[in-house]
């Protein structure tokens, strides 16, 4: 998985080709905590999605400007758009595979 910061953002995620998965998470969420290893055991099923995450802890206006609003979040861009997204209590990994499996 792909560690994403405030310098890397734009290139690895709005620039980037194809479908890109954007694990938004902080160290004080503990929900995003549970769910980060579930992500992670996904990633080999969809080699055609780049899996990434991002700490908003040190990334905080990032996220704002990326419309985050509540955590966990997973997002799904393609070509640099953002595409669907699942979060609060609807980021399962049931949710997140559905939402990946919709857009491949």
């Amino acid at each position: 998985m792909f560690i994403l910061d405030k310098e890397n953002f734009e290139t690895e995620v709005l620039k980037a080709e194809g479908l890109v998965l954007v694990d938004y998470w902080s160290d004080g969420c503990e929900p995003c905590k549970a769910l980060l290893p579930q992500v992670e055991s996904i990633e080999s099923n969809y080699p055609q999605v780049k899996f990434s995450k991002l700490n908003t802890t040190t990334a905080r206006r990032l996220a704002i400007k990326m419309r985050v609003l509540g955590l966990p979040n997973i997002s799904l861009f393609k070509d640099g758009e953002k595409l669907d997204e699942v979060a609060k209590e609807d980021a399962t990994i049931e949710n997140i595979e559905n939402m990946i499996k919709k857009h491949i």
